[in-house]
Protein backbone atom coordinates (compact mmCIF):
# COMPACT_ATOMS: atom_id res chain seq x y z
CA UNK A 1 0.00 0.00 0.00
CA UNK A 2 2.86 2.23 0.95
CA UNK A 3 3.93 1.93 -2.73
CA UNK A 4 0.84 3.14 -4.25
CA UNK A 5 1.19 6.08 -1.92
CA UNK A 6 4.74 6.96 -3.04
CA UNK A 7 3.92 6.65 -6.50
CA UNK A 8 1.07 8.63 -6.61
CA UNK A 9 2.58 11.47 -4.53
CA UNK A 10 5.51 11.11 -7.32
CA UNK A 11 2.52 11.24 -10.06
CA UNK A 12 1.10 14.27 -8.50
CA UNK A 13 4.43 16.58 -8.26
CA UNK A 14 6.07 15.45 -11.59
CA UNK A 15 2.30 16.53 -13.56
CA UNK A 16 2.69 19.93 -14.49
CA UNK A 17 6.53 19.11 -15.88
CA UNK A 18 4.71 16.77 -17.86
CA UNK A 19 2.30 18.19 -18.91
CA UNK A 20 4.26 21.24 -20.33
CA UNK A 21 6.83 18.42 -21.80
CA UNK A 22 3.89 17.40 -23.99
CA UNK A 23 2.71 20.48 -24.90
CA UNK A 24 -0.84 20.33 -22.96
CA UNK A 25 -2.30 22.39 -20.62
CA UNK A 26 -4.47 26.11 -20.07
CA UNK A 27 -2.66 29.08 -18.72
CA UNK A 28 -2.15 32.55 -19.07
CA UNK A 29 -0.06 33.80 -21.48
CA UNK A 30 -0.55 30.70 -24.02
CA UNK A 31 1.84 31.29 -26.98
CA UNK A 32 1.83 29.75 -30.15
CA UNK A 33 3.92 25.99 -30.22
CA UNK A 34 6.15 27.01 -33.18
CA UNK A 35 8.34 29.95 -33.60
CA UNK A 36 8.27 31.91 -36.54
CA UNK A 37 9.55 35.05 -38.10
CA UNK A 38 7.36 36.96 -40.11
CA UNK A 39 8.85 39.84 -42.92
CA UNK A 40 7.10 42.02 -44.93
CA UNK A 41 8.08 42.22 -48.18
CA UNK A 42 7.76 45.19 -50.68
CA UNK A 43 5.08 43.59 -52.69
CA UNK A 44 2.84 43.30 -50.06
CA UNK A 45 3.91 39.65 -49.42
CA UNK A 46 5.01 38.39 -46.06
CA UNK A 47 8.25 36.01 -45.81
CA UNK A 48 7.98 33.21 -42.92
CA UNK A 49 10.56 31.19 -41.35
CA UNK A 50 10.73 28.94 -38.58
CA UNK A 51 12.80 28.03 -35.88
CA UNK A 52 13.28 23.85 -35.09
CA UNK A 53 10.65 22.89 -37.23
CA UNK A 54 10.07 22.63 -40.94
CA UNK A 55 6.23 20.95 -40.72
CA UNK A 56 3.42 23.36 -42.58
CA UNK A 57 1.75 23.88 -39.90
CA UNK A 58 4.48 26.26 -38.24
CA UNK A 59 4.06 27.97 -41.57
CA UNK A 60 0.12 28.79 -41.28
CA UNK A 61 0.45 29.08 -37.55
CA UNK A 62 3.05 31.60 -38.33
CA UNK A 63 1.10 33.95 -40.74
CA UNK A 64 -2.41 33.41 -39.02
CA UNK A 65 -1.18 34.15 -36.10
CA UNK A 66 0.94 37.16 -37.30
CA UNK A 67 -2.91 38.15 -39.47
CA UNK A 68 -4.85 38.13 -36.44
CA UNK A 69 -3.08 39.31 -33.34
CA UNK A 70 -0.35 41.76 -35.09
CA UNK A 71 -2.37 42.74 -38.21
CA UNK A 72 -5.87 42.87 -37.15
CA UNK A 73 -7.24 41.46 -39.64
CA UNK A 74 -10.42 39.19 -39.60
CA UNK A 75 -10.61 35.95 -39.12
CA UNK A 76 -12.13 35.07 -41.97
CA UNK A 77 -9.69 36.51 -44.40
CA UNK A 78 -8.01 34.32 -46.63
CA UNK A 79 -4.03 33.60 -46.81
CA UNK A 80 -2.75 32.36 -49.89
CA UNK A 81 0.68 31.11 -50.74
CA UNK A 82 2.30 33.07 -52.88
CA UNK A 83 5.67 31.05 -53.45
CA UNK A 84 6.16 27.39 -52.24
CA UNK A 85 8.20 26.74 -49.26
CA UNK A 86 11.79 27.12 -50.70
CA UNK A 87 14.19 24.53 -49.14
CA UNK A 88 17.25 26.48 -49.05
CA UNK A 89 16.07 29.11 -47.16
CA UNK A 90 13.46 27.11 -44.89
CA UNK A 91 10.97 29.97 -45.93
CA UNK A 92 7.22 30.52 -47.12
CA UNK A 93 5.52 33.31 -48.69
CA UNK A 94 2.24 34.35 -48.38
CA UNK A 95 -0.47 37.09 -49.52
CA UNK A 96 -3.84 38.21 -48.59
CA UNK A 97 -5.11 38.25 -52.42
CA UNK A 98 -4.84 35.25 -54.36
CA UNK A 99 -1.60 34.88 -56.88
CA UNK A 100 -2.39 35.29 -60.48
CA UNK A 101 -2.88 31.86 -62.55
CA UNK A 102 -2.88 29.49 -59.57
CA UNK A 103 -5.64 27.29 -58.28
CA UNK A 104 -7.17 28.87 -55.34
CA UNK A 105 -9.86 26.19 -55.04
CA UNK A 106 -10.75 25.57 -51.04
CA UNK A 107 -9.07 21.73 -49.84
CA UNK A 108 -8.33 20.20 -46.53
CA UNK A 109 -5.07 19.83 -47.52
CA UNK A 110 -2.07 21.72 -45.33
CA UNK A 111 0.45 22.02 -47.86
CA UNK A 112 2.81 24.70 -48.44
CA UNK A 113 4.50 23.27 -51.63
CA UNK A 114 1.74 24.63 -54.02
CA UNK A 115 0.99 28.75 -55.09
CA UNK A 116 -2.75 28.97 -54.38
CA UNK A 117 -2.96 27.23 -51.17
CA UNK A 118 -4.88 28.94 -48.96
CA UNK A 119 -7.45 29.14 -45.37
CA UNK A 120 -8.29 31.40 -43.50
CA UNK A 121 -6.95 33.36 -40.93
CA UNK A 122 -8.50 31.49 -37.89
CA UNK A 123 -7.49 27.97 -39.69
CA UNK A 124 -4.25 28.75 -40.20
CA UNK A 125 -3.53 30.00 -36.78
CA UNK A 126 -5.73 27.48 -34.93
CA UNK A 127 -2.42 24.97 -36.05
CA UNK A 128 -1.09 27.50 -33.44
CA UNK A 129 -2.32 25.37 -30.33
CA UNK A 130 -1.70 21.92 -31.73
CA UNK A 131 -1.05 19.61 -29.39
CA UNK A 132 0.04 16.89 -31.93
CA UNK A 133 3.37 17.37 -34.12
CA UNK A 134 2.69 16.92 -37.67
CA UNK A 135 5.54 15.54 -39.57
CA UNK A 136 4.09 15.87 -42.99
CA UNK A 137 3.40 12.04 -43.42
Amino acid sequence: MRFFKVTGVAALALLPELANAIGFGIGFGVNPAFRTTVTPLDDGSFRVATQGSSAAIAYWCGIGDFAIRTLGLPTTQRIYVSKPYDKQTRTVQFSFTAPEGADTSRSYSITVSRVGENMSASGAQSHCFDNIMDFDF
